[in-house]
Order: structure tokens, then C-alpha cells, then sequence
């Protein structure tokens, strides 16, 4: 059974859930008294950057934040007005191009405090709390304080990362919180204004208040993504794709390259046209699956770089069928934490992987 030529399938497509990002800022909000940022980085974690903007700030969010000012700066040209500061900008900063935009910039060593050129940007100095992958080391921090001082730069915020915060342990992020409140008290000695403080991301955001400081950062709980494992979020996508082909088999079948599975009954197979090169990991378990129909169908076969294989038991689906690959949560479709067990990695891979010949919409 397979579509007729010229049929209109709809096309594979993932679908961002405004309302899903508002609940999971409502369930942030709901465990700090700071204000709040929304990280949409990496375009969102995959949901769409200007999506979950939009979302986040319209649910309650004071801040944005990106790795690079033109990302900033595109939010800016779509309407949006709330602070956003921008760190790592591996391409370089346009300190001119920020000033305009009135971004501010994450600054954590004399080369790229220097590298700004006199703009008049704002910055946040960057304190490396523990992690040896970014920001000033703390025994560097006094040069660095003093190279503000005397290159005249505006200060207003102070930033670093927690290197433990998964463990939902505030015993694991006293160290960076002690760094932090030493490095501001620093800034405050060389003449500066207390800066705007900001250390927690997601899982400290969720469970440990005395990191909160002034400000918080939440980037992958915006999509549903909970870290430390201690927060029930909502999934703020949902991944789609229509059944292709499908065909009845017999037992002793092989199935997809190298016949690394071989059918153990008669069953009908379906084709879903999403493969690794639309982000679905290669390597999966054998619980992988997608849901058909509300029913859980298992991924049979290795993953193909356009293509996946579902066995779908005693039902031959027609094609045109809408398969879902993941969603939300609930009922029999798979979640993106589902997805990130079945092949051993994290969420955020999975959600931010999913490639470019994936149609985006909006819920």
C-alpha cells in the first residue's frame, strides 16, 4: 500500500507550544522572588527562538539572553523591548551594533573588555564560579575589575554558571555562590554600583533559592526540560510525520540496512520520513517508538538518514497516517525525555537536533 503519485502529504513538522512555555514560566516564576530571564539560545533549544520569546516575555519574563548579539538583535527587530544580554558571541562582538540595540554584553577578561573599543555597551563582568570553561578566573578577577574601572566601561551585571546545579543539592553550589558574593563585594570596593546579579539556570531556578541572586536564567525549562530531574515541566513541542509506505511481512523478515532485525511473526511496517539527518539518533533501544493512532508502535530497524521503520503489529496503516514522534506528554505519544533514554543522551540534544527540512509552525 503506498500514496498515490501526486498525493499532498503533510510534511514532517515540529509545532511550538506557546502555551506549554507560559506554564513552564509560571512554574518557575512560582519558585523564586527574582526576576527572571529566558534563554532562548541554540534558536530556542529548537522550539524557535522568537516563539518562546514572545512566549516567555508575555507570560512574566523581564530578560532575554543569547550566545551572540545578531541573534539579539533579530529579536530586537521583531518588536521585542526587554533587557537582553548576550554571552560567548563566538563570531566576535559588534560593541557599536550593541550599544544601538541596547544589548548588553557578558564580559569576562581584560582581551574582551578591551575588544569592545570604548563603546558604550553595557556589561556584565563574568565570573568563572567553578567550571574552567568560561568567564574570569577568580584569581584574575581584581585585574579585571580594575581594567573596567580605569577603561570607563558601565558595569551593571555580574554573571557566573553552577558547575553542580543538576544535583538539586544547595550543599554542591555553596562554593560558586560564595565566589560570586566575593567578586561582587569586589566590585563594589573599586567604585561601582552593585551590579545586577545572576548565577542560577534552569535546575537552580527549581531548587535551591539561596543561588537566585537578583536575577535568574531559564533557558531549557522554557521547553520542558527539567535538569535536575526534581520538576515535572510541560513539553512545548510536538514532532510529527506521515506514514509513506507500509506493507504486510512475514516472519524471518530483515528489516532496514545490514537486516540487523528480523521480524519474529507476520506484521505489518510502516515508514515514517524522518531519519538521522533530521535528527533522529541512529543508535537507539529497542523500547524506541512513535505513536500511531494513540498507540505506541516500536522503531524496528536502523534508523536510515531519511527514514525510520515502525511495526505496527496487526494493523496496516494507510499511508498519509500521522505518526507522532514526540509531544507533550501524556496518554501513549513518546516525550523528548522518552527519546533522550532510548539513546542514552539528554534532552537537549533531541530537541535541539531536529534539522532543517523539518517544517516549524506554531500551536
Amino acid at each position: 500500500m503506498t500514496a498515490a503519485l501526486g498525493t499532498a502529504l503533510d510534511p514532517p513538522t515540529l509545532r511550538t507550544l506557546p502555551d506549554a512555555v507560559a506554564a513552564n514560566v509560571a512554574t518557575a516564576l512560582a519558585r523564586t522572588r527574582s526576576r527572571m530571564m529566558a534563554v532562548v539560545k541554540a534558536d530556542g533549544y529548537g522550539h524557535g527562538a522568537l516563539a518562546v520569546a514572545r512566549a516567555a516575555v508575555a507570560a512574566g519574563v523581564d530578560w532575554l539572553g543569547t550566545t551572540e548579539v545578531a541573534q539579539a538583535l533579530a529579536l530586537r527587530a521583531a518588536g521585542l523591548t526587554v533587557p537582553i544580554l548576550t554571552w560567548l558571541n563566538p563570531s566576535g562582538v559588534d560593541a557599536q551594533a550593541a550599544a544601538a540595540g541596547q544589548i548588553d554584553v557578558a564580559v569576562g577578561s581584560v582581551d574582551a573588555l578591551e575588544a569592545l573599543g570604548g563603546a558604550p555597551v553595557r556589561v556584565h563582568l563574568h565570573l568563572d564560579t567553578g567550571m574552567a570553561r568560561e568567564g574570569c578566573p577568580v584569581g584574575e578577577w581584581d585585574t579585571l575589575v580594575e581594567a573596567a574601572r580605569r577603561g570607563g566601561v558601565r558595569v551593571v551585571g555580574l554573571m557566573g554558571h553552577l558547575p553542580l546545579a543538576d544535583r538539586a543539592d544547595p550543599a554542591a553550589n555553596a562554593p560558586a555562590v560564595a565566589r560570586l558574593r566575593a567578586a561582587g563585594r569586589a566590585l563594589v570596593r573599586a567604585g561601582f554600583a552593585a551590579p545586577l546579579t545572576h548565577l542560577a539556570a534552569t535546575s537552580a531556578t527549581l531548587t535551591d533559592p539561596s543561588t537566585h541572586f537578583d536575577l535568574v536564567r531559564v533557558g531549557a525549562g522554557l521547553v520542558g526540560i527539567d535538569p535536575s530531574g526534581t520538576v515535572g515541566l510541560r513539553g512545548a513541542a510536538s514532532l510529527t510525520a506521515p506514514v509513506t509506505h507500509s506493507t504486510t511481512v512475514g516472519a524471518g523478515t530483515p528489516v532496514g540496512y545490514g537486516g540487523t532485525q528480523v521480524t519474529a511473526r507476520r506484521t505489518n511496517l510502516a515508514v515514517v520520513p524522518l531519519g538521522y539527518a533530521d535528527g533522529i539518533p541512529r543508535e537507539l533501544s529497542p523500547e524506541a517508538a512513535v505513536a500511531i493512532h494513540g498507540r505506541r508502535h516500536r522503531v524496528v530497524g536502523r534508523v536510515s538518514m531519511d527514514q525510520l521503520v515502525v511495526d505496527t503489529g496487526d494493523r496496516r496503516v494507510s499511508p498519509g497516517t500521522t505518526a507522532t514522534v514526540f509531544g507533550p506528554g501524556g496518554g501513549e505519544t513518546p516525550t523528548i525525555h522518552d527519546w533522550a533514554r532510548w539513546a542514552g543522551t539528554i534532552p537537549h540534544t533531541i530537541v535541539t537536533g531536529i534539522g532543517p527540512r523539518v517544517r516549524r509552525t506554531i500551536a
